[in-house]
């Protein structure tokens, strides 16, 4: 999931060195924390957070066939 978030979030800003990505498990879930460059954090997100949305339905639907639950979190 760390990969497939990074990959996403590189194609979408303009500085994707500062691209950030860290996972970590609870229980049942995986955290994804992504950390962009603060100017980027508008492409990240989107307008209304459409992009945000689309993010972690790729990420959800990436991770149907596992049992556990995938949380993404866009820090800035």
């Amino acid at each position: 999931m760390k990969q497939l978030v990074e990959v996403i979030a590189k194609a979408l800003v303009d500085n994707p060195d500062e691209v950030v990505v860290t996972e970590t498990q609870k229980d049942k879930a995986i955290i994804v924390n992504l950390k962009v460059a603060s100017s980027d954090i508008g492409k990240v997100i989107g307008k209304s957070g459409r992009i945000a949305k689309s993010i972690r339905a790729v990420v959800s639907a990436a991770a149907s066939n596992t049992d556990k639950k995938v949380i993404v979190e866009i820090d800035n």
